[in-house]
């Protein structure tokens, strides 16, 4: 990885390759998901008079997996969503690797300090 990065410039070209990426996956799976609903619900009523949130196997990493696995269309939806929310996470955690190629340690240990915020705020939370 050393000989991809030589400038700051590559570090965001790499960086903004990830987030493209990212971005893009995540959108074409929640697409994918979102077609897959539409044509396994299609002669459903809707009923937009209430707000019904995810089904309570979609709120587990767990969950999703095991409805991947079952080519639930609400899971490939919640898969896009997770794809996109670890993005930006994934971008932090190429920071550090980067900061450290480059030898910035006092970017290394602020990175750090970043991502273990995200990871306390993500898994750190109150379940409801």
């Amino acid at each position: 990885m050393s000989r991809l990065i030589k400038t700051d410039r590559d570090v965001a070209t790499i960086v903004g390759k990830l987030l493209r990426f990212g971005v893009l996956s995540a959108c074409l799976v929640a697409v994918i998901g979102g077609l897959m609903f539409l044509l396994l619900h299609r002669s459903e009523p809707s009923d937009f008079t209430q707000f019904r949130g995810a089904p309570q196997y979609l709120r587990s990493l767990e969950g999703i997996y095991g409805g991947l696995l079952a080519f639930d269309a609400r899971a490939v939806i919640q898969a896009g969503v997770i794809i996109l929310i670890a993005t930006p996470i994934l971008r932090v955690v190429l920071s550090i690797f980067a900061f450290a190629l480059e030898g910035d340690y006092l970017y290394v240990v602020i990175t750090v300090i970043v991502l273990l915020i995200i990871c306390v705020g993500m898994f750190g939370g109150l379940a409801g």
